[in-house]
């Protein structure tokens, strides 16, 4: 009995094995596109372009009517489109894979404040569901964890690698936490009035989170004995190598949260979800503060708010010179971002052009996570990190990669939602 339980377990491993996609070769022959449409991902755009790339490096953005030598394969993307790899921020891919299955979730951590949690190395690099992502052109994540005051520390990853020391673009780029809201509503499971109302907490906890930074702050400035790992992770916000990603919906607290944090001498702040963000863009904007948005498709926070408000703040907010990208943290984050670019088509139909939505996406998310000098846009001496479509990565109608490319490494557009697609679309068409 224990030898056939054996043999189905190893094939059952097996077979999972060989379902996962290997990670491309590292490029090892030069590599022209020729002919496409190129968005370099800053606002500009090459027709009938040429864009190559060496060594996982790029060495050529123009013209394709320039007299270079075209060296090593060619491929000619006439009518296509060029992109740089989308950029997925507060992401949590690969850090769960069935929400249904306890032990493959690994989102959160027991405990109220956890800077120390990083979730690299949660991060599952062989997930069904990372894998999937790239057919849409998302190339790039930020791996974010979730939970708690302080939820813990962040990696930025590229999606096709062995394991995560492999993925790893940018290793604790940033740590996030969540701030405290000013209002709540009542308990209606004890009869409570569950309207919304102020919350009489608000005041203990912005000041149990001004305590914990600044007990953190001074145990850094002296001799760190004992030694407290939670505050010798937070040493990068005060030197300013992290960024702190501060999660936090409503005026009164984006303010808050800025004014706080700045006085005690974190150096880069990044705003999550932003709610409200709007009516503080001159704030933002004097601290260079960047915002990281909800997805688009929700309904407004306060039935004050315009019909349109979560459609139309990528462009209120860009027009006043706030950085701006988009998160996706909420309901079924994992499999929706996939979505990515889609969400950025949404905001260019109200309001934002179409290269100025992409600018989301790319250059100011590379900028946000602060990566921006290797990848986000199509520059000769950044990695090649780009795709080639068939129409409009923002549009999903006609977002149909033909080539993809992690740092020069052509990757494989299979998954296994293609692999089912092709095993059931011609079902019932030999009978």
């Amino acid at each position: 009995m224990k030898k056939i339980i054996y043999s189905v377990l190893a094939l059952f491993f097996i077979g999972n094995t060989i379902a996962q996609q290997t990670p491309a070769d590292k490029q090892t022959t030069p590599i022209a596109i020729e002919g496409a449409t190129a968005h370099l991902g800053n606002g500009k755009v090459i027709e009938n372009s040429l864009i190559m790339f060496n060594d996982g490096k790029i060495t050529f953005v123009g013209s394709a009517t320039s007299k270079i030598a075209r060296n090593g394969t060619l491929i000619k993307a006439t009518g296509k489109h060029i992109y740089p790899g989308f950029i997925a921020a507060n992401a949590t891919l690969g850090l769960a894979e069935i929400d249904a299955v306890k032990a493959s979730v690994d989102v959160d951590e027991i405990g109220i404040n956890n800077p120390h949690i990083r979730s690299l190395i949660a991060y599952n690099a062989e997930s069904k569901v990372v894998e999937s992502m790239r057919p849409n052109g998302v190339l790039m994540a930020q791996i974010t964890p979730r939970g708690g005051t302080i939820s813990g520390t962040s990696s930025v990853v590229q999606l096709d690698a062995w394991n995560w020391e492999d993925a790893a673009i940018k290793v604790d780029d940033a740590i996030h936490m969540n701030w405290p809201s000013s209002f709540t509503r009542g308990r209606w499971w004890l009869g409570e009035d569950p309207a919304l109302k102020p919350d009489a907490n608000y005041g203990i906890n912005k000041e149990n989170i001004k305590t914990y930074f600044t007990n953190a702050k001074s145990y850094l400035e002296s001799n760190r004995k004992p030694k407290n790992l939670p505050f010798e992770a937070m040493n990068g916000l005060f030197n300013g190598s992290q960024r702190l990603f501060i999660h936090v919906n409503g005026q009164k607290e984006i303010t808050d949260a800025i004014t706080i944090t700045k006085n005690l001498g974190i150096k880069n702040l990044v705003i999550a979800n932003a709610e409200g963000a709007e009516s503080v863009a001159k704030m933002l904007v004097e601290h260079k503060v960047g915002v990281v948005l909800q997805r688009p498709h929700r309904n407004p926070n306060s039935e004050d708010d315009a019909y349109d408000s979560t459609y139309t703040i990528a462009k209120t907010l860009m027009d006043s010179g706030v950085t701006v990208t988009i998160g996706m943290e909420g309901q079924m984050e994992r499999m929706n971002t996939r979505n990515l670019p889609f969400y950025a088509g949404t905001f260019a139909a109200h309001g934002l052009t179409k290269e100025d939505a992409l600018k989301m996406i790319t250059a100011n998310s590379a900028k946000i996570l602060g990566i921006d000098t290797s990848v986000g846009t199509l520059e000769v001496g950044k990695e090649a990190t780009l795709f080639i479509s068939t129409g409009d990565a923002l549009d999903m109608r006609s977002n149909q990669l033909t080539n993809a490319f992690i740092q020069g490494r052509a990757i494989s557009l299979e998954t296994h939602q293609t692999k089912l697609w092709k095993r059931y679309a011609n079902k019932y068409k030999s009978k």
